[in-house]
């Protein structure tokens, strides 16, 4: 797939199943502007019917994963234009993190650098995230006297306690990718230098797995947070029957046999081979 039809603000790279997305105004610290909202739907269009992509990584391209919202272009500029204009803004923006909150295949966010206010809610829209420890995150809005905007605070309130959440959101303070990781903003901290290799390392093991029950996993996941007890049990059951229907490998049968009468794999050590 060529990068030009992405107007040159993402990029994508495909490497044996993973599609390396990449967040690409370097020099506004990869902010996201209208432009760059608008696109990412059809980057997340192309990826999901595209066979080369098994798991999605995002990143951001220089020193940063995202500085948040471009306050000229998205604010300042997007106003001039009138209120219709303000909720098209609006609606690009949402509808890109909400294509990958629920995205078909695994996505992990690769936070390199800067993470800055509306950035919290793709990284948080990845099903898992890795960052380095050299990584910067803040929720810089009440310097500019605004709260959080969009979907920032819910972001927040959907992975780390009320009290880490409340206290940075109301000081404005940095973290590094070792806090975020200690939150449980992100999955993992490692440093700068070995962040490649161990967001690969993940991509593989994901690409290791049945992508149908991938897919049935994570959705069921995230419904089930929202659900009561009795309706959360019988989705579950409905999406594990789904997800045997609709995987024609017949995967679990494979697990079973493999476990069972070929006694060849643990399945609480290792992963099934699919054939």
């Amino acid at each position: 797939m060529p990068t030009e039809p992405y107007e040159g603000v993402v990029k994508v790279d495909f490497e044996s199943g993973v599609a390396w997305v990449t967040l690409n105004r370097p020099e506004k610290r990869n902010c996201m502007n209208p432009t760059l909202n608008r696109v990412m739907h059809d980057v997340l269009d192309d990826l999901e019917a595209d066979d080369r992509c098994g798991v999605l990584v995002l990143t951001g391209e220089g020193s940063s994963f995202s500085a948040g919202m471009d306050l000229k272009e998205y604010f300042r500029e997007t106003e001039a234009q009138g209120p219709i204009a303000v909720r098209r803004a609006q609606r690009d923006s949402y509808g890109w993190w909400r294509r990958l909150r629920w995205f078909e295949k695994p996505t992990i966010a690769m936070v390199n650098g800067w993470c800055f206010g509306g950035a919290f809610v793709p990284l948080i829209g990845c099903d898992l995230a890795i960052a380095a420890d050299e990584a910067q995150f803040g929720l810089s809005e009440i310097n500019w006297g605004i709260p959080p905007g969009g979907l920032v605070s819910k972001a927040l309130a959907d992975t780390v306690g009320s009290r880490e959440a409340l206290f940075y959101i109301m000081t404005g303070r940095l973290f590094d990718g070792q806090k975020a990781a200690q939150m449980g903003l992100v999955n993992q901290s490692v440093p700068l230098a070995q962040l490649r290799d161990e967001v690969e390392k993940l991509a593989r093991e994901l690409l290791d797995k049945n992508p149908v029950v991938l897919r049935a996993a994570k959705i069921g996941f995230r419904n089930a947070r929202t659900m009561d007890t009795d309706g959360a049990l019988d989705y579950l059951y409905a999406k594990l029957e789904q997800s045997q229907f609709l995987d024609k490998t017949q995967g679990r049968q494979q697990g079973l046999h493999q476990f069972l009468d070929d006694k060849s794999i643990r399945p609480g050590l290792q992963s099934y081979t699919q054939r």
